[in-house]
């Protein structure tokens, strides 16, 4: 099954990735909290991961991320996790400073 590892939340292991379901679904099936403050609709960018590696792996852009990226909002490296589905293989990423939880202690590296 594919997985995503985000480098800096606290007990950083592999989150299983059902195939179809987006990498925000299967953070909270995980039972991680995250930042989505549309409601999951691809209407924000508060969701995004900054994808360290694998970035190749995840389903093309959606049409919301192309219109971030155009307006200078997601970077080439930031993928909504709202939007992004991982079909196969496995991908690290991390949350960015300015989206990170107040409650979650998140590590430094």
């Amino acid at each position: 099954m594919p997985t995503l590892t985000v480098q800096n939340m606290p007990a950083a292991s592999a989150v299983p990735v059902p195939t179809g379901t987006t990498l925000l679904a299967a953070l909270q099936a995980a039972g991680h909290d995250w930042m989505h403050a549309c409601g999951a609709k691809g209407r924000c960018t508060t969701c995004r991961l900054l994808v360290t590696s694998g970035l190749e792996a995840l389903t093309p852009p959606t049409a919301a991320e192309l219109r971030y990226r155009a307006a200078g909002r997601l970077l080439e490296t930031e993928r909504l996790t709202c939007q992004a589905q991982l079909p196969e293989g496995h991908i690290t990423g991390r949350v960015p400073a300015a989206l990170q939880l107040p409650h979650v202690q998140y590590s430094a590296d």
